[in-house]
Formats: C-alpha cells, sequence, structure tokens
C-alpha cells in the first residue's frame, strides 16, 4: 500500500475533484448520495495521504532527497512546462493534515448543512477545495502550484458567497477575491522574473540555480525585488497586514468553509509557499527582515482588534490572522521547523474551535454575540469542553498542542535576536505580547460564551453525533498534536527543516515565560468576565478607555480608509478620466468625423455617377478655358498657348 501510495500521489488531489464532477454532472439531484461520494472520496485521499507520509518519515533517504516524478504538458522551444508530484517530509505533513481535517469537516457538514437546497452543491464545492489545496501541496514546480493557488482563490470565492440571497456574503466573497487578486498579481510578476531569469520554476531546479544568481548576472537587489513580489501573494492569500481585510468578512460563508479556510486550505497556502521557496529567501536577508516584519506586526495587530471583538466567528477570524502573523515570523528569522510546526498544531485546535462555534450557532439559531450567550457548557457539554481544549491549546497551555509551537516560535527569534539581528528582540516582544493577548481574547469569548449564568432567552441543545465526533477527534489531536515536537525529542526538527536539522537544547526561562503569560492572559479574563458576574470592571476600562475601545472595536478603520480611498482617489480619479475622455478624446474624435462627413459632403457633388453630369461639367470646363483665352491677357495666354 505504501509503495502504491508513493508512486500514485496525484491520486490524493485527483479523488476529490473526481467528486466534485461527479456531484455536479450526476448526482446533485440526490443529497445524501453526493455528501456519500464526497466523503467517501476524501476518505480515501486521507487513507492515502497517512501511506505516503507513513512512507516518507519511516524512510530517511527522503530527508536529503525528495520524490519527484513528472511527465511534460507543454512546451516550446527554450520553454518546457512539466506537470509533477513532490514529496518530502513538509509535503507528506501537508497532505496528511489537509486530508484529515477536509475529511472531518465533511463529516461535520452532513449534519451541519442538513436540508439546505444547495446541499449537493456545497459538497461539490468542498470536494474541488480540498482538491485544489492537495494539488497546490504536492506541486513540483511554481506554475503548477500557482494554478492550483488560483483555483483555491476561486473555491473560496464560492464558498463564501455560498449563501448568495444575503448581500453581504456576495461582498464578502468579492472583498475577498479581489484583496487576494491584488497578492496575486505580485506574486505572478516574481514568477515571471523567475522564469526569465532562471529559465525553470521547477522547484528543484530554482533551489540549485538561485543561490548562484550571479552567474544569471542577477543583482543582490533586484533578486531582493523577486523575492518580495513573491511574498506578495502570500500577503494577500494568507491574510498578512495590509491585505487581511478579506478573512474576517470570510465568516459570512457557512461555519464549515470557515474552519476549512482558516485551518487547512486557503491561508495555510500563503505559509507553505514561502516555506517551499525558502532557498530563494534566505538568499535575500532584505526580504527576510521584510516576512518577519510583516508576520510579528500582523500578528500584533491583530490580536489587539480580536480583545473587543463580538461575534464568535469573527473572533476567531482575527485570532486566525494572528496566527498566522507567527508562522511568518518564524519563516522570517529563517526557521521553516517552527512555521510548519505552528501551522501542523494551529490545523487542529483552529478547525476545533471554528467547528464547536458552529455547532453553538446551530444551536442558537445563528445568534453570534458572546455578550448574549452564558452558560453553554452545561446544555451542551461535548461543544463546550472541546471548545475549553482548543483554548488551552491556542493560549499555549501545556501539554496542549499549541504550547510546543507557539514556545518554538518564540525561541527562534529569541535565537534570531541573540545572533546580532537588531530587530530581533523587537520581534521577540511583538511575538511575546502576542501571546499574552491571545490567552485573553480567547478566554474572553470562552467564559462569556460557556460559563457565567445562562441567558432564559437561549435554548440550546447539543449538536448531533455527525458534528460532535469530528469535535472529539480534533480535540484528541490538539491534546497531542505536539508531543511529537517537544525539545527532548525532536522528532518534527529532525524532518522538517531548512538547511541542517537544528537541535537547540530546551529554553526552560522560555517555556516559563510562555506558560506565565498563557496564564496572565487567562487570569485577567477571567477576572473581567468570568469573576465579575456583571462585567463592571470590563465596561469600566471600555469607558475609561473610548478611544482605544472604538479604535480596536472598528478594527483601525482600515477598511473605512479603503473604502475613503476607492471613492475618493480611485473613482475620483475615474471621473476625472472619464472627463478627459468624453470632453477632449471623444470630442477631437467627433470633430475629425464632422470635417470628414462636411468634406465628403461638398465632394459628393463631383462625383455623382451619372454620365450627362460629367459631360456637362465637361462642357462647362471648355467653356471657361475658352472665355479665358478669348478675353484674357495676351500675355497670359501666351503662356497657355505656348511660346512660339
Amino acid at each position: 500500500m505504501v509503495e502504491f501510495a508513493l508512486g500514485h500521489a496525484w491520486l490524493v488531489p485527483l479523488l476529490p475533484a473526481l467528486a466534485f464532477v461527479l456531484i455536479v454532472f450526476l448526482t446533485r439531484p440526490w443529497p445524501k448520495l453526493s455528501s456519500s461520494i464526497a466523503i467517501a472520496a476524501m476518505a480515501s485521499s486521507f487513507v492515502l495521504a497517512a501511506s505516503i507520509a507513513y512512507g516518507v518519515f519511516t524512510n530517511p533517504h527522503f530527508i536529503e532527497e525528495p520524490l519527484v516524478y513528472s511527465l511534460r504538458w507543454f512546451g516550446m522551444e527554450g520553454f518546457t512546462v512539466n506537470v509533477g508530484v513532490k514529496l518530502d517530509p513538509t509535503s507528506a505533513m501537508m497532505l496528511f493534515m489537509v486530508s484529515l481535517v477536509a475529511t472531518l469537516i465533511q463529516i461535520y457538514s452532513t449534519g451541519y448543512m442538513k436540508g439546505d437546497p444547495q446541499y449537493s452543491v456545497f459538497f461539490s464545492y468542498l470536494s474541488l477545495f480540498a482538491a485544489s489545496m492537495l494539488g497546490l501541496v504536492i506541486a513540483s514546480n511554481l506554475l503548477q502550484m500557482f494554478i492550483m493557488w488560483e483555483l483555491v482563490g476561486l473555491c473560496s470565492y464560492l464558498l463564501i458567497g455560498f449563501y448568495t440571497f444575503k448581500i453581504s456574503a456576495r461582498e464578502a466573497a468579492k472583498k475577498a477575491f479581489m484583496t487576494t487578486r491584488i497578492g496575486d498579481f505580485g506574486m505572478l510578476l516574481g514568477l515571471l522574473f523567475l522564469q526569465i531569469i532562471f529559465g525553470t520554476l521547477d522547484l528543484v531546479e530554482l533551489a540549485q540555480r538561485v543561490p548562484n544568481y550571479e552567474q544569471y548576472g542577477l543583482s543582490l537587489g533586484l533578486l531582493t525585488f523577486i523575492a518580495i513580489l513573491v511574498f506578495i501573494g502570500p500577503i494577500g492569500k494568507s491574510g498578512q497586514f495590509p491585505l487581511h481585510v478579506w478573512l474576517p468578512d470570510a465568516m459570512e460563508g457557512p461555519t464549515p468553509v470557515s474552519a476549512l479556510i482558516h485551518a487547512a486550505t486557503m491561508v495555510v497556502a500563503g505559509v507553505y509557499l514561502v516555506g517551499r521557496t525558502m532557498f530563494l529567501f534566505t538568499e535575500v536577508p532584505g526580504a527576510m527582515e521584510v516576512v518577519a516584519f510583516i508576520g510579528a506586526f500582523t500578528a500584533l495587530f491583530a490580536a489587539t482588534i480580536a480583545i473587543t471583538q463580538r461575534e464568535i466567528k469573527r473572533i476567531l477570524a482575527y485570532s486566525t490572522v494572528s496566527q498566522l502573523g507567527y508562522m511568518m515570523l518564524a519563516l522570517g528569522v529563517g526557521s521553516l521547523s517552527a512555521s510548519m510546526f505552528h501551522l501542523w498544531t494551529h490545523a487542529f485546535f483552529k478547525a476545533l474551535m471554528f467547528l464547536a462555534a458552529g455547532s453553538v450557532l446551530h444551536a442558537l439559531h445563528d445568534k453570534a454575540d458572546v455578550w448574549k450567550m452564558g452558560g453553554l457548557i452545561k446544555k451542551m457539554p461535548i461543544t463546550g469542553w472541546t471548545f475549553v481544549i482548543g483554548g488551552l491549546a491556542i493560549a499555549g497551555i501545556p501539554p496542549f498542542a499549541g504550547f510546543w509551537s507557539k514556545d518554538e516560535i518564540l525561541a527562534v527569534t529569541m535565537e534570531y535576536a541573540q545572533h546580532g539581528h537588531g530587530l530581533g528582540y523587537v520581534l521577540f516582544a511583538m511575538a511575546a505580547f502576542t501571546a499574552f493577548l491571545t490567552a485573553f481574547y480567547m478566554w474572553r469569548m470562552i467564559f462569556l460564551a460557556f460559563f457565567g449564568a445562562e441567558k432564559p432567552e437561549n435554548h440550546p441543545h447539543e449538536s448531533p453525533l455527525s458534528m460532535t465526533f469530528p469535535l472529539m477527534v480534533l480535540a484528541v489531536f490538539a491534546t497531542v498534536g505536539g508531543l511529537i515536537g517537544t525539545p527532548w525529542a525532536n522528532a518534527w526538527g529532525q524532518w522538517i527543516h531548512f538547511g541542517h536539522p537544528h537541535a537547540a537544547a530546551p529554553a526552560y526561562g522560555l517555556m516559563a515565560l510562555s506558560v506565565v503569560l498563557a496564564l496572565a492572559g487567562i487570569g485577567l479574563a477571567y477576572t473581567l468576565y468570568c469573576k465579575d458576574t456583571e462585567k463592571q470592571r470590563a465596561q469600566q476600562l471600555a469607558e475609561k478607555y473610548p478611544t482605544l475601545y472604538k479604535i480596536s472595536y472598528n478594527k483601525y478603520y482600515i477598511d473605512e480608509l479603503y473604502q475613503w480611498f476607492n471613492q475618493k482617489v480611485v473613482d475620483g480619479g475615474a471621473k476625472v478620466l472619464y472627463w478627459f475622455d468624453i470632453h477632449v478624446v471623444d470630442k477631437f474624435i467627433n470633430d475629425m468625423s464632422e470635417l470628414t462627413g462636411l468634406t465628403g459632403k461638398g465632394f459628393r457633388y463631383f462625383q455623382t455617377g451619372k454620365l450627362q453630369t460629367y459631360a456637362l461639367v465637361f462642357f462647362l470646363g471648355l467653356l471657361v478655358i475658352t472665355v479665358v483665352l478669348a478675353f484674357g491677357d495676351p500675355t497670359s495666354a501666351g503662356i497657355m498657348g505656348g511660346v512660339k
């Protein structure tokens, strides 16, 4: 089975893609059959992915030499494009994680989407979404990856705007599509530069040629520019500042979509792309610093917004933006291992919390305001306690998964600072403060929604097994998923890394700091939102600092700033160009047209097409010449008649 899976890894994305085709063209009228086909295809992909992961992680050969096989797609003189598969520990991990989370989300969706008139369509979209992401993961070249990248964007548009009867959903889908297109345009330019200069987009070949960029007549400055262009794509797709604005609005889609986008697909594609092209970024320290700073700033920026939000999914959305910033920070300081480790753990606890939030919304008939919840853990014990496990994981409480990956990011950032990078200590301080804020806003949400007094107007009930089973599975992974990357037995770091594996001694001081920050955040949240049953202290803080509260609650008015720029600058510039087009360009063309028409009207009298008219003109011409010769000046006549 393992040998078959390694040799047929292309089946992993193909199976859900076939499910999409079958549902769209054959089984759409039968919802249960459609969901069964989608889940069966996704589960089969997971089995193959698990076999691939086993084969890769039990064969030390794959550490140094990835398994690559491809075939020619198209080509011309001097330009050939292959489509193929690249398997190494990083892609094997991603295949396992994406296929597992996607399978659980599809099982969950059978309960969440039950009775929806577009039930079959929803499962077809989920299948195509998973197929696109899995295809991106195994891609052996950047062109193939870019095609799958665009398919992921298309699927996100379809799923975010799935509720087409809602104006907000349609607008959110357009916003996501257009915002990510900005990043994709920059990335496309970067890929074109790589192809033109190095003559290939194959990942293995680029990894060999980029370090020798000077032989291709390339300067360090231009290579830095290319790296930043490539990074613009992940800025858009992974919700980094300033292109993060689409991600919170993506909550307009059904909750399973939110879980899939925020945990296993779409947003992690950008992190994965930067990880796949580390051979490019490590050659240009300037680009690495840009990646690190944008990541750290995004992490802190999103956390300061999340502390005042009220809707449960919106809080989780800003949490995702913040955690993606953590992953980018780790890449920026040069640690592929720490970044991919946090991507791995984050997938489980974030999918868990989104699906648990969907369970809450399902029970409360889409009531999303956490201030209008309370005491839910009594009526929804499975949902509540699994959510608590997710909260412990993301806060960084040991032994839950998030503790190990977040501690690893803090460790590599501190090491980066100690190696003489002036920006390093600033990055570490930003990451540490973000860890405190993460614990605070997550447990603020948990205390408000699940603990405290019940609201009599609510009538919550536990969700069906189809929805709670995935929660329990994900809770297990959120609990033990980080144990493969502990400092004492870091199997993760031995397999997933860039360059030589780095085995640092356990940093007990940083571990203690991480736990203290997490406990401090949880303690502050408990004091303000659980111990104080009337929430008076929280209200007093908001009233004491109204400006700060409004800025945070209104997301620093970034959306309003973009809207103003669009209306005043873009639309205003368009109006000026429109006036110039109408009153200058069109007027010139119209005037020339009128002049041509008048000229034509004048000349048409000379060419009527009638023989008698031409004869008359000829006769009149002869008459005029005769008169001139008879009565004109003799000198003139001599000239006209010729000199004898």
